[in-house]
């Protein structure tokens, strides 16, 4: 009671000076959203047809080429043999292996004559001290399992057996690369146009990748693929957040991460269904070329209209909305956005100015926050990556293994969705993050033979991080503040992104120790966890706005705060530059009809609802309310 009568006072307080200037305030569409439909015909139409379906192309091309680069069982060709049937060639020319006598060398073979042996008609024995060579005539390749790859068409096996690892390196060099660019286009020509030169871009690189007949021509197409991963489903993804209702967002964010991940489990099946990777990379492409259609039902974001001072593009939009959702656009709204650009084009339209990266570094508490959020984003992405690249080579079968590893993050992420409003942010990120590396590193304890147990040990072990990886990003964004949410979140997603360009290594060095990944990537996981122990609760805490109040929060931590579990009190009291979650991005100037005293209680019971939703799993915006895009998966 008290809260709300403190609430009350303060508006009176600011009643006045609030309705005089309420011309001035800038339009926010969480204002108009629940008038003509927060998750109406409209937006469930653009989240099912149109924001899911594009999560496919990313998934689809981000992870195809871990089949493309298959690498079969091999050795080396002896052309004068070739009169004889496989098993015997390789029985005579192929040296075993000395750890293991029931498998053949794959790169070395014997160095005789074996024109001249021949020629005596006296059938060959084999003798085992006869000098080695490497495979001056080239390989030959079990292709039982797999019919074609790059790796067969293009040698890729022996002192070249790291090639398909620079492959995969050129896909994450794209990433970081592509975001910052379609970012660009998505701020500049807008989201719809942004969408389709991104398509475009990754359609182009597909082609180039299917029809490549040299190595490093297919590398600089996965360059250009990578360019487009993830931007090609986030500009959908935002487009459908910003037209959705604040209650909504969190189920728009959850709905995505799994049909993504569907989407990975539909990959394993068409993997298995293809076994030639021309084949794959034109299936896994040519699909989305009806994505083009998109052109017609695809709206362009209100949102990005009014900043760019669109105004008759934006009314139009909206108005559409509100007629499929059975609603009217309030005619006081379409006055108010009237007004508005009148007086931007009478008294000119400022930009502000964005903050700098060094903003974050400037003061000891956000520095020591930005290091612990951008190294937990860092260990996450790449751990979660990491893991997913491994797949396919644990267990006996890598389509199963790859469709196992993708259907354990599903229930990962609804049991984060559930936990993070309840739990908290920083216990649930520690122990997801601390758990999934004791089971990765827990494999190094199993024989070598031990497949099926591995297995199971690296599934838990990435069902667990996929939940981090889900929290580190809302997290992030509440530990920023409002006026350096933007350039902190931006700033540590890349630094993460870089990091994945080590993981390709990592993962090769599985060629000669299987478990030895999985123990480096465990020993990075269960770091970072134990960082972010260090960080501060979030949940139920006033949110700082601005730099000088990011420094407050949390700077007064103990020991003690670190074993909190939940809501923890705020290191500064709560006043009104703060966000918090129950005003968290609905804060704005009354409408008239929010004067009245009778309705203030039944309007902030309203936003407390929306806002508990929206805080949990959002993707953040920048002060100006625009959504950007960031390099996660």
């Amino acid at each position: 009671m008290s809260n709300n009568s403190n609430s009350l006072r303060r508006f009176s307080a600011q009643e006045h000076a609030s309705v005089k200037e309420i011309h001035d305030d800038p339009i926010d569409l969480d204002d108009v959203l629940p008038k003509i439909g927060e998750f109406g015909v409209y937006q469930k139409f653009l989240l099912w047809f149109v924001c899911l379906p594009a999560c496919l192309p990313c998934g689809f091309c981000a992870f195809n080429q871990l089949f493309m680069t298959d690498t079969p069982d091999h050795w080396c060709r002896v052309p004068e043999l070739y009169n004889m049937s496989l098993n015997n060639r390789k029985m005579i020319s192929i040296p075993r292996k000395a750890d293991d006598n029931t498998t053949f060398e794959n790169c070395v073979r014997y160095s005789v004559n074996w024109s001249a042996l021949l020629s005596t008609g006296i059938p060959i024995e084999v003798n085992e001290s006869w000098p080695v060579e490497p495979c001056l005539d080239g390989y030959e390749y079990d292709k039982t399992e797999v019919k074609s790859s790059v790796v067969i068409d293009f040698d890729l096996v022996c002192e070249f057996d790291v090639y398909p690892t620079l492959g995969l390196v050129a896909l994450n060099v794209g990433g970081p690369i592509g975001v910052y660019s379609f970012g660009l286009l998505n701020d500049r020509i807008g989201r719809k146009k942004s969408f389709f030169a991104c398509l475009t871009t990754l359609l182009l690189g597909s082609m180039m990748t299917a029809y490549a007949h040299e190595f490093w021509f297919w590398v600089l197409a996965r360059i250009i693929v990578g360019l487009t991963i993830p931007a090609v489903y986030q500009i959908p993804f935002i487009i459908s957040l910003e037209l959705a209702g604040p209650n909504y967002r969190s189920f728009v964010t959850v709905m995505t991460c799994i049909f993504y991940t569907l989407g990975l489990i539909l990959l394993s099946g068409v993997t298995y269904i293809l076994r030639d990777w021309r084949s794959l990379a034109l299936a896994t492409s040519v699909p989305f070329f009806f994505y083009y259609l998109y052109w017609f039902i695809l709206p362009e974001s209100p949102r990005w209209l009014l900043m760019r001072e669109r105004l008759e593009e934006a009314n139009t939009i909206l108005k559409n909305i509100a007629r499929v959702n059975g609603k009217e656009l309030p005619e006081e709204f379409t006055a108010k956005l009237q007004k508005q650009v009148l007086e931007q084009k009478e008294h000119g339209f400022k930009e502000a100015k964005a903050p700098s990266v060094f903003a974050l570094c400037r003061t000891p508490n956000m520095r020591l926050k930005t290091i612990l959020i951008t190294l937990n984003w860092c260990a996450s992405e790449m751990v979660y990556v990491g893991l997913s690249y491994y797949g396919p080579a644990i267990g006996s079968n890598q389509y199963m293994s790859f469709f196992l590893s993708s259907a354990v993050e599903i229930p990962s992420y609804i049991v984060c969705w559930i936990l993070m409003d309840r739990v908290g942010r920083r216990w649930p990120l520690c122990l997801s993050m601390v758990i999934s590396g004791i089971f990765c590193i827990v494999t190094v304890l199993l024989p070598s033979d031990a497949e099926n147990e591995t297995l199971i040990l690296y599934l838990i072990s990435k069902c667990f991080i996929s939940a981090s990886f889900l929290i580190i990003y809302p997290y992030a964004g509440e530990l920023y503040p409002t006026e350096l949410r933007g350039i902190g979140i931006g700033t540590s997603a890349y630094i993460g992104g870089l990091g994945l360009i080590i993981i390709p290594f990592i993962n090769y060095l599985g060629s000669s120790n299987l478990v030895l990944p999985l123990v480096l990537m465990g020993a990075v996981s269960v770091v970072g966890g134990i960082t972010a122990l260090r960080l501060p609760e979030t949940l139920h805490c006033p949110l700082p706005q601005t730099a000088e109040e990011g420094e407050e929060f949390g700077k007064d931590w103990t020991y003690t705060d670190c074993l909190a579990c939940g809501g923890q009190r705020s290191a500064v009291p709560e006043s009104d530059t703060y966000e918090n979650l129950d005003q968290l991005e609905l804060t704005q100037a009354p409408s008239t009809e929010d004067v009245l005293p009778d309705m203030q209680p039944l309007r902030r019971n309203s936003m407390r609802k929306l806002v508990r939703q929206a805080s949990t799993l959002e993707t953040q915006r920048d002060t100006d309310g625009s959504l950007r895009m960031t390099y996660w998966f």
